[in-house]
């Protein structure tokens, strides 16, 4: 006997009494049925109600042939009379983000000509896919006309029609449909074949946010937030905003612009510091010329300098130019010959002497290693 689905008759509904039918042990748990249920199954995208029966924690909820399916932590007493409480607010959650997800689907459907062809509700963000090619500033318009249709608070209608009256609906479907088909209507915005829970007003779903819009397949991923996601995710976005405007001294609305005359600020800088490197590794070069195989050791350099102060000193030393930055104990290294001559066995018993890491071709080679600097001046003393 198919169970009785109250979740459909009140989608509002957060603790009702039911009889056990039947508690059978399973892998995941205990497998629970019961003779009506305000649970919802996973389902259309939405994922199963959690809660509590009899006091019982209830981790997933599943339909097969009608009947619902609740996989429970413990056992509950068969033929027992039993409450149960929804978890609301993963249950309301779920049903603004279904809700939100339908106005802002059936204004994009409608407006590109479109279908909505993926719809995923994760524990953080909603994902929806269309077979249509939609940017960025058009998406921007479905979200400013999604919220409008929400604060104007339409009721929402959910219907179950007969056959012939379905023929004669536009309703969206991801698959051909058969039996009963429930229908569940936002007027002047979505009408689309659903079996999941939603908010009885558009007011209730609270807020569309349109996250990202990329490229995908044939079409568009939108990722987007309703409700209490999106309100909090806002308010999480403005206090960083807010903070990151203290430290750069701008209302948080400015904070972008004035990102990027720090950038400016820095690549000038950066420029600056490129320059002053580039004069003193040519200045260091060249109280090196002629003295063939060179080792030197610097202070940490920034992630190419090591390399260039190598190659600089190779072209004047006339040999090998070792050049190792960093602290004592820790060092970034390079190598370089500018002839090009093979340094690779070298490069080898350098990593097993000093614990390094790294490699090259052509007379070229740089890692890191991990030794002291007296331990680095030794190994080097013997191969020169």
């Amino acid at each position: 006997m198919e169970t009785e689905k109250l979740y459909y008759a009140d989608p509002f509904l957060k603790e009702f009494s039911a009889k056990v039918l039947t508690c059978e042990a399973v892998k995941t748990g205990w497998e629970v049925v019961l003779n009506q249920t305000a649970f919802y199954p996973e389902g259309g995208g939405q994922p199963a109600d959690h809660g509590t029966l009899g006091g019982v924690n209830v981790l997933d909820v599943y339909e097969k042939g009608g009947v619902v399916f609740h996989i429970c932590e413990n056992p509950v007493e068969i033929g027992e009379t039993v409450v149960g409480r929804i978890d609301w607010a993963r249950r309301f959650d779920h049903m603004q983000q279904h809700s939100g997800e339908h106005i802002l689907s059936g204004i994009l459907c409608e407006s590109h000509h479109c279908d909505n062809v993926g719809f995923h509700m994760g524990a953080d963000t909603v994902t929806i896919d269309y077979n249509a090619d939609i940017s960025w500033e058009q998406a921007l318009e479905a979200e400013r006309r999604a919220n409008e249709y929400i604060w104007a608070d339409v009721p929402i209608d959910i219907t179950l029609p007969t056959p012939e009256e379905l023929k004669s609906i536009d309703y969206r479907s991801k698959k051909e449909l058969t039996g009963q088909v429930r229908i569940v209507a936002f007027p002047g915005a979505d009408c689309c074949a659903c079996c999941g829970t939603h908010v009885l007003r558009s007011g209730q779903v609270g807020l569309v946010k349109i996250l990202s819009c990329q490229k995908f397949r044939e079409g568009v991923r939108l990722e987007i937030l309703c409700g209490g996601r999106a309100f909090g995710l806002l308010s999480t976005t403005w206090e960083q905003s807010r903070a990151v405007g203290r430290r750069l001294s701008v209302k948080p609305q400015d904070t972008a612009e004035a990102v990027e005359r720090l950038e400016t600020e820095l690549n000038a800088a950066k420029a600056g510091l490129t320059r002053l490197e580039d004069a003193l590794f040519e200045h260091i070069a060249a109280q090196e010329t002629g003295r063939g195989d060179t080792l030197l050791f610097q202070p940490p350099l920034r992630p190419d300098g090591t390399r260039k102060l190598a190659d600089a000193v190779s072209r004047t030393c006339g040999g090998l130019a070792a050049v190792f930055s960093g602290e004592d104990g820790q060092y970034q290294y390079a190598l370089l010959r500018a002839d090009g001559e093979d340094i690779s066995p070298l490069v080898k018993a350098l990593n097993a002497a000093l614990h390094g890491r790294g490699g090259g071709r052509n007379g070229f080679a740089q890692g890191s290693v991990q030794a002291r600097h007296a331990v680095i001046e030794a190994f080097f003393k013997s191969v020169f």
